[in-house]
């Protein structure tokens, strides 16, 4: 049984870290709101460079060696992460989709890891790092151009057959779903049917190859400045959820402990009382 002085060392340790959670969940509800702008403004145009690729590569009007599929001897995963923790699962999920693409190659696949807590996650792992970034180290336009880059010239030497993104998608501040996504080779649209120049509706300058050749790698760049919105807003919605959780779990040990702190005091008060009487009786007999 706790003592009195301990239970009062433990209510207040608890009430020190609920000033911490509530303090980290104010901070995690201020940013996810710019975040979540931030993620939205850029979807439009993700969708529509994506659908404007597919279009152009179905129809058979160029081709590029992001295109050109292979036979994925050596697969690649470009997983995103947090940098820090006290977020609940939210890191766990991602490394655990991650784990399950490379489960489905018989090799070990090359990881690409943004993100300090990936890249902790699995460094036990056999599948070896080809290359890590902090999610936070700089702007993300410059990030997304970097990694960008790098992926796209292994790819294009031939050190990977295939990158598949692994990131998180932002549903709503209570659901963040990790989802896979094919980035290289970039895929074809199976279900458009193809046009001829009769038909086509838009007119390529100076051709639809060209075109190819400066939209993909400008798509491959967007998707990733993309994904690193999504990751960036599930990770304050991550945040905000475990530490409103914490609060609120802080608060009820506070309460049990205050009700056991009471009860404790009370008995030892009647307990003194009880030898204050018994004392007396024993002077009086």
């Amino acid at each position: 049984m706790p003592t009195l002085r301990q239970l009062r060392d433990r209510v207040k340790s608890l009430k020190n870290t609920q000033q911490i959670t509530r303090a980290m969940k104010m901070v995690a509800g201020a940013r996810i709101r710019r975040a979540e702008l931030a993620m939205k403004a850029a979807r439009p145009y993700a969708t529509a460079i994506g659908e404007m690729n597919r279009e152009l590569a179905s129809s058979g009007g160029g081709s590029h060696p992001l295109l050109t599929e292979r036979s994925s001897d050596k697969r690649a995963i470009l997983l995103m992460t947090a940098d820090k923790g006290l977020c609940g699962a939210f890191n766990s999920n991602l490394v655990r989709a991650a784990l399950q693409v490379a489960s489905q190659s018989s090799s070990p696949s090359s990881l690409y890891l943004v993100g300090i807590k990936g890249r902790i996650q699995l460094r036990k792992t056999q599948h070896p790092v080809a290359q890590a970034w902090p999610l936070q180290g700089k702007p993300f336009v410059e990030l997304a151009a970097e990694i960008a880059g790098a992926v796209t010239g292994d790819f294009l030497a031939g050190k990977v057959d295939q990158v598949t993104l692994v990131s998180s998608r932002f549903v709503s501040t209570i659901v963040q779903r990790p989802t896979p996504l094919q980035l290289l080779p970039i895929k074809r649209d199976p279900d458009a049917p193809a046009k001829s120049a009769s038909t086509n509706s838009f007119e390529f300058e100076p051709d639809p190859g060209a075109v190819l050749a400066a939209l993909l790698p400008k798509y491959v760049e967007f998707t990733i400045f993309q994904a690193l919105l999504e990751t960036q807003a599930s990770e304050f919605a991550a945040k905000l959820l475990a530490m409103s959780n914490a609060t609120d779990n802080a608060g009820k040990l506070i309460d049990d402990l205050t009700l056991v702190m009471n009860k404790t005091r009370q008995a030892a008060i009647t307990k003194e009382i009880l030898e204050i009487v018994g004392g007396a009786e024993a002077l009086k007999g």
